[in-house]
């Protein structure tokens, strides 16, 4: 059988919980009852924690267990004496309903809101054996239901609860069948999933035989019998006892387990919804599992067929002193009860428990004491609680974690998955897995038994010799896997250790398989080579989830040499891709001149040192896409990508246009906008170096013109360059916007360029003096080549600063007058103009020079006219009263109010002067000539402007007109 473990576990140490399994299974416990009863108990039911008794004087208790306190004390209709005593009850699972059976064929119902019974007439002298309820459980009514009696019938019926008189309690009552087999003792109805609420199975039981009926019913409208249709149309299987061995004198029951708990963490076998019946009869008990499938009449057969008989001489037997046990062959079963897994019995004084799946005695006590009648056997199949009833006392059967020992038996019936569900502890479970991996591996199923081992303690040594012993490689990898998976993250060399075995594991299956692909050999019968390709894929795609899984549990080293043995590259990157080392992967491309690859690789990189490291390589072969590549990388420092550019230049024998390293630095410099002079010097010496056959300078004139007054590029070294690759026209403009005009000049002329020189020279117009000298320079080159005057006089009008006079000297001494006459009369006429205008210009001066004079003279008789009432414009008070100052604008003031003003608005060094001033004229420390001296200065500086018309009132705008310490009515209209 496979086994499925769903998590890891390994044995633990200690065995926890063992006290209680030295335990028993079952306890009885006695009832200790908070009430006294006034007759015995005839009949007792419990179900959803109510628990039902029936006195022998007709009186009926019932108990709410949640509330044992209250009780509800009910009485039948009539007096035992009239309708006997109570017989029977039958109460549903959801303690609703309740129906009560008298000696005298009385029948009664009780709903769980009432207190009064109400009588059944329809089934007035029918001796009810066995009810079987509704599957769907109803509250208000029973729906309907089926009802076996003594006399073989099998009826429907239909009750409701009502709380008028007149009406009655049925609905409606139907004979369904007659069973010629005497009372029929039991009967169970429930619907079988996925089959439709439709489908029934009906389970019957009599004293001999076994019924069990499959089929739809009827429409469910109420208003008639639904189980008519199914009774007519199904045929029942029948499981029947040998007539020799029926015996009228036994007990006959039919008994269904309880519903699983949902309460419980633990598993139980088989499905929740798959209930265990048990038929108690004359043999013994017949027991086995309601199989919900299939959905015909073949149900019956296979759930009759893996039934099993439970013989009653195995639950006779009898423990004696002394280790010896008898048989008493005489005595029947009295009742039975199912729990989960196993059968209780009654069996006169004792209580007798066996297991269900092995017939074992795990509990056999005796419970009554001499003398005690047992009523029976009852079961709550939802709240899973267990009694047994005597006329005068209860016990409850309390199971103590019962399915304790199912792994055990599971295992036994190398059931593992189930054996697995039952095993409670890690040492269990681990017993399980050696146990399940053994057979499995017995039975050859080795990458079963892989998945097994690998999550249990058996030694792994043992394991791996096995699969090594076997030739399961597969298996092997399977089960370290699973093993690899148990080892906590501490472990760290074992997981290393494992994980590097499985990496040359893995290796070997791939090589295998591509060398069966290459031969076109099957692998095996069952592979043709489509098949062996998937497998291929299967393995790779394997492999690549474990590196991803367990990366960080393998020796880089190690693995770089288990796969670089077996020669596998796409293995070999993909995991050097797993843990990121990109430097080992560009190194195998590039060692391997797989360029593209290398750039696949790289594009996907954000580490700018990476593509430092291979840039230069990379630059070398693929120019163009490395460039792309860098071009889209934001992070970059442009000047530590210079030594691969200048590599790459180096060797670059190409026109310039297409020439990469200048592609990406014009792309740094204009799109990136780089001030980093490196760069710019980068780009210089690449075109100013470049072997052009031409003298085109175009590229690189164009980037120096476009980096204007300020640039970035290191201008001395530019020159160098420029002039060591003999760029006349680049040096030229370096020289100009060095503002070295005349060393331009000098290089054009030394490469006879006359026209670049001319342009210098015309640069330098905000220096006329230069400018004429650039000229000169320029003129005596053009007159030294020159074959004539005519030449020399051309030049002389291109520039408005030189003069015939200005050339002579560059001409030869044999070169006669007479050639440039006119150019020599036109020069002294304007020698003769600018005398006559410089005449002019002298006597104009002498004349301004006279007016001068007398102003100056002038002023010494300049006076104002004081009015006897004039106020000083600071003070107001009178002008005459000391010593002032009066200005031409007849603005007067004192002078100690002017010298505070003038202090106030005037500059920090002015106003210090003037302290300095009247303190040494104050205090006398200045004496005769240079006091008198000093007093005019600072008259002077007092006395400077006036200031209210003059630049102080100008500085004084910003003031308001109304001083803070003013009145400002005094300013209202």
């Amino acid at each position: 059988m496979a086994f499925d473990p769903s998590n890891g576990f390994v044995a633990s140490s200690d065995v926890p919980g063992l006290a209680d399994e030295l335990l028993p299974i079952f306890d009885v416990e006695q009832v200790q009852l908070q009430f006294s009863i006034a007759a015995d108990f005839v009949s007792a039911q419990t179900a959803n924690n109510v628990l039902i008794l029936a006195l022998s004087n007709g009186r009926i208790l019932r108990i709410d267990l949640n509330k044992p306190e209250d009780i509800d004390d009910i009485d039948l209709p009539k007096k035992p004496t009239e309708v006997g005593v109570i017989r029977r009850m039958f109460l549903d699972p959801t303690a609703s309903h309740l129906i009560i059976c008298t000696s005298q064929g009385e029948n009664y119902y009780l709903h769980s809101q009432s207190r009064h019974p109400r009588p059944l007439a329809r089934l007035r002298g029918v001796s009810i054996e066995s009810i079987a309820w509704n599957p769907s459980l109803p509250t208000a009514s029973t729906r309907e239901i089926l009802i076996g009696a003594a006399d073989g019938n099998v009826y429907e019926g239909y009750i409701e609860h009502s709380t008028e008189f007149y009406r009655k309690e049925e609905k409606y009552l139907k004979a369904l069948h007659k069973l010629p087999d005497g009372p029929v003792t039991g009967l169970w109805v429930d619907t079988l999933p996925g089959a439709g609420t439709d489908t029934r199975r009906i389970v019957i039981s009599t004293q001999s035989r076994l019924f069990h009926l499959v089929g739809k019913v009827g429409n469910n409208d109420g208003s008639g019998s639904i189980y008519s249709k199914l009774f007519q149309a199904e045929q029942p299987v029948v499981h029947e006892l040998p007539r020799s061995a029926a015996a009228t004198a036994a007990a006959s029951d039919l008994v269904i387990s309880p519903d699983t708990p949902q309460d419980t963490s633990r598993p139980h076998d088989g499905d929740v919804n798959e209930r265990v019946f048990a038929w108690l009869s004359s043999h013994g008990i017949y027991h086995g599992q309601l199989l919900l499938s299939p959905f015909t009449s073949e149900l019956g057969n296979k759930v009759f067929n893996e039934a099993q008989l439970l013989p009653r001489t195995q639950l006779m037997t009898l423990e004696r002193s002394g280790g010896r046990r008898m048989t008493a062959s005489n005595d029947y079963i009295n009742a039975i009860a199912l729990t989960h897994w196993h059968i209780i019995s009654l069996i006169g004084d004792r209580v007798v428990a066996a297991n269900r799946l092995t017939g074992e005695i795990v509990y056999d006590q005796v419970i009554l004491n001499q003398g005690q009648k047992a009523i029976g056997l009852c079961v709550d199949i939802q709240k899973n609680t267990y009694w047994l009833f005597t006329t005068q006392e209860i016990f409850e059967i309390v199971p103590r974690d019962e399915d304790r020992d199912i792994w055990k038996i599971m295992l036994k019936l190398k059931k593992f998955d189930a054996a697995l569900k039952h095993a409670h502890t890690p040492t269990q479970k681990d017993a399980v897995a050696m146990a399940s991996g053994d057979y499995l591996l017995s039975k050859g199923q080795f990458n079963e038994a892989a998945g097994v081992y690998g999550k249990s303690s058996k030694p792994f040594e043992e394991v791996a010799l096995a699969f090594i012993d076997h030739n399961q490689p597969d298996a092997l990898r399977k089960y370290l896997l699973g093993k690899l998976s148990t080892f906590k993250k501490s472990y760290i060399m074992q997981r290393q250790m494992i994980a590097s075995w499985l990496i040359e594991i893995f290796m070997a299956k791939l090589n295998s398989l591509d060398d069966t692909i290459i031969t076109r050999a099957e692998l095996s019968e069952t592979l043709n080579p489509t098949q062996t390709r998937e497998q291929l894929d299967a393995v790779r795609a394997e492999y690549q989830e474990f590196v991803n899984r367990h990366k960080s549990d393998l020796d880089r080293k190690t693995v770089y040499a288990v796969i670089g043995s077996h020669g596998r590259e796409e293995e070999l990157l993909y995991y050097a891709d797993a843990i990121n080392d990109y430097h080992f992967v560009l190194s195998y491309w590039v060692q391997r001149e797989r360029w593209s690859e290398a750039l696949r690789v790289l594009q996907r990189q954000t580490d700018p040192e990476v593509f430092y490291g291979y840039s230069t390589v990379l630059m070398t072969h693929v120019a163009s896409e490395l460039v792309d590549i860098l071009m889209r990388q934001a992070n970059l420092e442009p000047r530590n990508l210079i030594p691969a550019l200048l590599e790459y230049d180096r060797n670059y024998k190409g026109p310039l246009s297409q020439n990469q390293a200048i592609r990406y630095l014009l792309y740094v410099v204009n799109q990136l906008q780089s001030s980093d002079s490196a760069v710019h010097n980068t780009l210089v010496s690449i075109y100013a170096a470049h072997p052009s056959t031409s003298k085109d300078e175009s590229a690189l004139l164009s980037y120096l013109e476009s980096q204007g007054d300020e640039p970035r590029f290191d201008p001395d070294f530019a020159l160098r360059l420029c002039i060591q690759h003999h760029r006349v026209l680049s040096c030229a403009h370096i020289y100009t916007s060095m503002g070295q005009y005349l060393q331009a000049v000098q290089l054009a002329l030394a490469h006879d360029e006359i026209d670049l020189a001319i342009i210098v020279a015309e640069r330098a117009h905000s220096n006329p003096p230069l400018r004429k000298k650039l000229w000169l320079a320029v003129a005596k080159k053009v007159i030294s080549q020159s074959n004539g005057i005519k030449t020399a006089i051309d030049f002389l009008r291109r520039c408005d600063l030189l003069k015939i006079e200005d050339l002579i000297p560059f001409f030869p001494d044999f070169v006669v007058i007479d050639d440039f006459k006119e150019e020599i009369c036109s020069a002294l006429e304007e020698y003769s103009r600018n005398i006559d205008s410089l005449r002019r210009e002298m006597d104009e001066s002498a004349a301004t020079a006279a007016n001068i004079k007398v102003d100056i003279a002038a002023l010494d008789q300049r006076y104002a006219i004081v009015e006897p009432g004039e106020k000083c414009y600071v003070c107001g008070l009178p002008l005459l009263s000391r010593q002032f100052f009066v200005f031409p604008c007849q603005h007067a003031f004192h002078s100690d109010c002017l010298g505070k003003r003038v202090l106030e608005q005037a500059g920090p060094g002015k106003a210090k002067r003037i302290r300095e001033c009247q303190v040494q004229i104050t205090k006398g420390l200045v004496k005769g000539r240079k006091r008198e001296e000093m007093i005019g200065e600072l008259d002077g500086l007092v006395g400077e402007a006036c200031i209210l018309c003059s630049e102080y009132a100008i500085k004084r705008i910003d003031e308001p007109f109304v001083k803070e310490n003013e009145d400002k009515e005094e300013w209202a209209l």
